[in-house]
């Protein structure tokens, strides 16, 4: 009986031991496991689409949980406002749709307890959201903008640059408070040799354009 009793009291610690090993391990591996993962295994990357800033003419979704009475699909009017039930005449160009959403609610916390809103653009068409890109591109075209775009993001979702591009002869043409000017761009080096110096940051309604080659 004696040898049984000290074979338990040298067993405990061993288990003990076992125990606090295990649950180090599990404290470690719980961030990864917190995560949502994709196929590949890898953390799942979610774009942020409250960087767009709102326009003239987009259509906006807009979801109030809980009330669907209250969610509605709405145009931004050309003065820059929309309407919903509750909210009349909220100024909406100029804002991303995250500072909508905190907008419309404190109007809502007015008749509702604890409002929740969602702003979804779903048709992201006002000339004041986007940046176009003209010339000698791959595709010219209108892109949404959305905080922080640089020149290079403009030219990179354009397709780059054809073979007849005089890119260090490309501007920025930007127009504020009635008055336009132009920006000079290297694209050129930009895009052969790394200049970050030329990469620009752009504005709502920026035109980039790249003219052709002198022959």
């Amino acid at each position: 009986m004696r040898s049984i009793g000290r074979a338990q009291k040298e067993l405990r610690p061993n288990l003990l031991r076992v125990a606090c090993a295990l649950l180090l391990l599990y404290v470690i591996a719980w961030p990864a496991h917190s995560q949502p993962a994709t196929a590949g295994g890898t953390k799942a990357a979610q774009a942020d689409p409250n960087q767009y800033v709102i326009g003239p003419g987009d259509t906006l979704q807009v979801f109030v949980w809980r009330n669907p009475d209250l969610s509605q699909t709405v145009p931004v009017r050309p003065d820059g406002r929309i309407s919903t039930p509750l909210v009349q005449n909220m100024v909406a160009v100029g804002k991303t749709p995250a500072q909508l959403a905190h907008d419309m609610e404190q109007v809502l916390a007015q008749y509702i307890r604890s409002p929740q809103v969602n702003i979804i653009v779903t048709q992201p068409v006002a000339a004041l959201s986007q940046v176009k890109v003209i010339g000698q591109v791959v595709h010219p075209m209108a892109i949404p903008y959305h905080a922080g775009m640089t020149v290079l993001d403009v030219v990179l979702q354009a397709g780059g640059l054809t073979l007849y591009a005089a890119g260090n002869r490309a501007k920025l043409v930007r127009t504020e408070h009635g008055n336009s000017e132009q920006l000079p761009v290297r694209l050129g080096n930009l895009m052969q040799k790394g200049d970050l110096s030329q990469n620009l940051p752009v504005q709502p309604g920026d035109v980039l354009v790249v003219p052709e080659s002198r022959f």
